[in-house]
């Protein structure tokens, strides 16, 4: 297990908090690998629960460990990433964004069925200002689900988007002052 990550078994879910908030929750090939295990393991019939600590959901991928990858890696790096979001869209899942959500961990919000956010979450896909582009499936699903406008103005822009304009746009489906309350009731 991750000392990035924490995990309470309930009687009908998994929740996953990611647990690093002062280096903003990076989702690191290690953390990866966990979530994998974690999502292997949790009977099907049980809801996952993905949150943050604090004001971060998750950053995304560790921009430590990409500056560092080569051709050949990169695409390793991005078929992981890729078969995390898969595993996770094939399964009852709700991300509950507690604050800032951004690359990858957009993605991985994406990826979920639901997705409920606190009054402060903050949304952006900023690998345009990073001279990069989200590989874990975050380029089909964000047009999908707020239309390609919206989302072309996300990635081309880095444009950051609040919690009031992604539910009206239809990037979350609640706003809740307890997220992850509201995931497990059903909001």
């Amino acid at each position: 297990m991750s000392n990035s990550l924490a995990v309470e078994l309930l009687e009908r879910a998994v929740v996953v908090r990611f647990i690093r908030p002062e280096i903003r929750n990076p989702l690191s090939v290690e953390v990866l690998e966990c979530l994998h295990g974690i999502v292997d393991n949790a009977d099907k019939d049980r809801l996952l629960v993905f949150t943050g600590t604090e004001d971060v959901f998750a950053s995304g991928a560790d921009l430590r460990e990409i500056s560092a990858l080569s051709a050949g890696s990169a695409r390793e790096f991005s078929r992981r990433g890729q078969a995390f979001m898969t595993k996770i869209s094939e399964r009852a899942a709700v991300a509950a964004i507690n604050g800032y959500c951004f690359g990858g961990a957009l993605d991985l919000a994406l990826a979920c069925k639901k997705r409920i956010s606190t009054p402060n979450a903050m949304f952006s896909h900023p690998g345009a200002n990073l001279g990069i582009i989200t590989g874990w499936g975050g380029t089909q699903r964000l047009p999908r689900l707020i239309g390609q406008a919206n989302a072309l103005e996300m990635f081309f822009m880095a444009k950051r988007v609040g919690a009031a304009e992604a539910l009206r746009i239809g990037l979350v489906d609640a706003i809740a002052e307890d997220a992850v309350d509201a995931a497990l009731r059903g909001f």
